[in-house]
């Protein structure tokens, strides 16, 4: 997950603009960006010389943009080589915001040796940075009956059966490789007719369980609201509609008053942590998507932090078929890796 998306010659930091005039209230402070990617939204905050920015970015390909930061900011911009979940670790002075763009640069995009697109050529990969497992061990090893359920719930893919039976029948004869993967899957869906490439799905719902994206997200969010002062703001851009489901559910639901638990439904309400100025996200404009077509399906959510709370049961729950589902095989992870 990182900070811009794919365009023909350029990166363009999705909806830029709205997101900066949203967090500029708060400026004369620190903000992380969880998703430095190529340093869009960094360097713009930075342009007011009152704030400092962690980056944080699980790929360690990016501190080549990270460098040219520091060089540009000094002091004021750090980077660290972590994950969503580990942002609890940082030690952020004067926090005002935590950032999340959940998309792909085009760098990463275009990265062969990554294998994000479904264009690379070789053994599959996917890995975006401090990864188990690749999607070449997920292809090549998984069993039917859970790398059906990867595509399936991760991929929304309505043929995932058929592909998932086309894939073990392949890997018989020989490693599956990018190409092979993609001729498999035109050969399952070779009549469709929507606008999206066939192999669209499939390599999301693979993507997502290799880098563990959900419980990235899930825990990240967490983790970020335990080290936000009051009166700091959380904003995040997603990219498919599983994401924005997770990120909607959590501003939503600790916008009201609730219960710690849904097991202890005599004890009294807490009083809601998050303040809300909007409930439906805000979506790129017809200039930028017309600028920039991938930026049509972004989504910005975002919440002020205004009270405490050390309880995300109700969070986890919500979504705990899908952090199930990312520890599908974990046993074959590791037979290969311990």
């Amino acid at each position: 997950m990182n900070a811009t998306i794919k365009t023909e010659k350029k990166h363009f930091p999705v909806l830029l603009s709205k997101l900066t005039n949203i967090i500029s209230p708060l400026y004369g402070g620190t903000f992380i960006d969880c998703t430095f990617g190529v340093g869009g939204y960094s360097n713009e905050i930075l342009k007011d010389k009152r704030n400092n920015i962690i980056a944080i970015d699980r790929d360690i390909s990016t501190i080549e943009y990270a460098n040219l930061l520091k060089k540009k900011y000094g002091n004021r911009f750090q980077f660290k080589n972590i994950k969503f979940s580990q942002i609890v670790n940082l030690n952020a002075k004067n926090l005002k915001g935590i950032i999340f763009d959940l998309g792909y640069s085009l760098t990463q995009i275009n990265d062969n040796e990554k294998g994000i697109s479904f264009n690379s050529k070789g053994k599959l990969n996917m890995r975006m940075g401090l990864n188990n497992i690749s999607a070449h061990d997920v292809i090549n090893y998984m069993k039917e009956e859970s790398l059906n359920k990867i595509f399936k719930y991760f991929g929304n893919e309505e043929k995932s059966k058929f592909i998932t039976k086309k894939i073990i029948q392949k890997r018989q004869s020989k490693e599956i490789q990018t190409q092979d993967l993609v001729a498999i899957i035109d050969s399952v869906k070779k009549f469709n007719k929507s606008k999206i490439h066939n192999s669209t799905k499939i390599f999301q719902a693979v993507r997502i369980y290799v880098n563990r994206e959900i419980s990235e997200l899930i825990y990240g969010l967490i983790n970020s609201f335990k080290i936000l002062p009051i009166g700091g703001i959380i904003a995040v851009v997603t990219f498919h509609s599983l994401e924005d489901k997770i990120v909607k559910f959590f501003f939503k639901y600790y916008s009201q008053e609730i219960n710690n638990s849904r097991y202890l439904p005599e004890k009294k309400k807490d009083s809601k942590v998050f303040k809300l100025e909007r409930a439906k996200p805000i979506l790129p404009s017809s200039e930028e998507i017309n600028k920039n077509p991938p930026s049509r399906s972004a989504k910005l959510r975002y919440g002020f932090k205004i009270a405490h709370l050390s309880n995300f049961e109700e969070f986890e729950n919500q979504f705990k078929f899908f952090l199930e589902l990312e520890n599908l095989g974990i046993n074959l992870w590791k037979s290969f890796y311990l």
